[in-house]
């Protein structure tokens, strides 16, 4: 592995992600610029898989991907992680401008029963949720796996979620195995385990566009993977600036009013501005924007640029 001389943040080209539930918000709202009349649902922002790779856009490693940097400059830019075939994260934007699929993660002992990838995931509620934006999150009351299978056959699974309303700032914890779905109007920043399997339980009768007729179920894998004992999970209570710890990620929101160094040398993390702006090394960051600070970099002091500058900082315990 060849020696890097890391001074800056490394910043990322989004990769965008057609959706027949998406819309322009991120265009709106965060300024990307996204292929003209298409709707897109999520911008993939740190992602390092087989069908998806993150480039970086500037500096001296432009052109590189997430995945040549994990495998030939670990230890300067990802020090003290685990060994693993791909970066462990995926971190993405989310616009429902329709509501999505009711759908579930399978968990990692279904996963690989199944040939799949488990997905533990986070969500936090952007800037610019309506007014009246649910998420839908387990059960409402307590059911048996028949008695769900039947309504999942009868069309009526959606009676069975439950419904959170949400506002800009709130933030939940998605284990694998939660029965779930995003509402629509919701923009959301999503931090999850890198996979990308989903077994859809319900689509809103929903026909797609494309192909003329509904998307597919996966509801035999779907009924292995839900957990039937998650009734009316809630909303994140922060502890101060933390939001989640857990073994896959470390996930804190920071009002950022002075400048402040982000996690010690020798560990990396990832930014996402969330409000306001914020600079570090001379690289800018403005709201729905992410960069990875390596481990080595020297100058790891987050300056803001503008009032009421807010940040999630992400992190992967050690």
């Amino acid at each position: 592995m060849s020696q890097l001389n890391l001074t800056t943040p490394l910043v990322f080209e989004p990769i965008f992600q057609e959706r027949i539930w998406g819309g322009r918000r991120l265009e709106t709202a965060f300024g990307k610029k996204l292929p003209a009349e298409k709707r897109i649902g999520e911008s993939w922002e740190i992602v390092d898989r087989p069908e998806a790779q993150s480039i970086v856009a500037r500096g001296p490693l432009k052109g590189k991907t997430l995945h040549h940097l994990w495998t030939q400059h670990r230890d300067e830019i990802f020090e003290g992680l685990s060994d693993a075939p791909r970066f462990p994260l995926l971190l993405k934007l989310i616009d429902a401008q329709e509501k999505l699929s009711l759908q579930v993660h399978p968990p990692e002992k279904i996963a690989a029963k199944l040939g799949s990838e488990p997905k533990t995931e986070f969500w936090y509620v952007a800037a610019a949720a309506d007014p009246d934006a649910e998420l839908f999150l387990g059960f409402r009351e307590p059911i048996m796996r028949d008695q769900f299978e039947k309504a999942l056959r009868n069309g009526t699974a959606a009676d069975h979620v439950h419904k959170i309303r949400v506002k800009a700032g709130d933030a939940v914890f998605l284990p694998a195995g939660r029965f779930h779905g995003i509402g629509a109007g919701n923009l959301l920043v999503e931090i999850q385990q890198n996979s990308d399997t989903t077994y859809r339980v319900f689509d809103w009768n929903r026909v797609d566009p494309a192909t003329g007729k509904p998307r597919q179920l996966h509801i035999e894998q779907a009924l292995q993977s839900i957990d039937f004992n998650d009734v009316k999970p809630k909303l994140i209570v922060p502890k101060g600036e933390l939001l989640v710890r857990h073994e896959l990620f470390e996930i804190r929101k920071w009002n950022l009013d002075r400048p402040r160094a982000v996690a010690p040398l020798g560990q990396f993390a990832i930014i996402c501005c969330l409000t306001g702006k914020l600079t570090c090394a001379n690289v800018d960051l403005a709201p729905g924007e992410f960069f990875l600070l390596p481990a080595q970099l020297q100058d790891r002091q987050l300056k803001p640029l503008a009032a009421k500058t807010s940040l999630l900082c992400v992190t992967i315990p050690l």
